[in-house]
């Protein structure tokens, strides 16, 4: 998955991305799926509100709201960064969610924008929003790319199409 210079494709790397999407359970069970990446040092990543993503009082869960912006955030660093799927693995250095009002509306979208990319830190902002532009939530997150890990389930092991996100 690289070019002449020895660096992913952008092309590529979207695609990987894209593809993760549909083999992460999690992923699937809240129904978040990547929109847009057209403009360089963005993602905007969808997900409808409904109750598989609920909390026990019948709301958007904050946890769901985190999952949704930790996809977001990740997708958008691994485009910044040299993260190369099957090579190395980006992990999330920080999360921070702060959490602003409940979603009017069927679908929530969190748009991350890369804030800086460094040789090892990657910084990533994120507005949660609904369909009426409300923001919901608003998220600093931080990403680092380090040498790829072994799965915890031995039965991934060998399979370098798996998400490495």
């Amino acid at each position: 998955m690289s070019d002449d210079d020895g660096e992913v494709g952008r092309e590529e790397l979207i695609e990987y991305l894209r593809a993760t999407f549909a083999l992460t359970p999690l992923h699937k069970l809240l129904g978040i799926r990547m929109v847009t990446t057209d403009e360089p040092g963005t993602v905007v990543v969808e997900m409808p509100v409904r109750p598989e993503a609920f909390n026990g009082s019948g709301n958007l869960h904050g946890g769901a709201i985190a999952t949704l912006v930790d996809v977001a955030a990740g997708s958008c660093a691994a485009r910044a960064s040299n993260f190369e799927p099957g090579k190395n693995t980006l992990v999330t250095a920080d999360l921070h969610v702060r959490y602003l009002g409940r979603p009017k509306g069927d679908v929530v979208r969190a748009e991350a924008r890369v804030m800086r990319a460094g040789r090892q830190l990657t910084v990533v902002e994120v507005r949660v929003m609904d369909p009426l532009d409300n923001v919901i939530a608003f998220a600093d997150f931080s990403a680092m790319v380090v040498p790829r890990r072994e799965p915890l389930l031995p039965s991934h092991a060998g399979d370098v199409r798996e998400p490495d996100l």
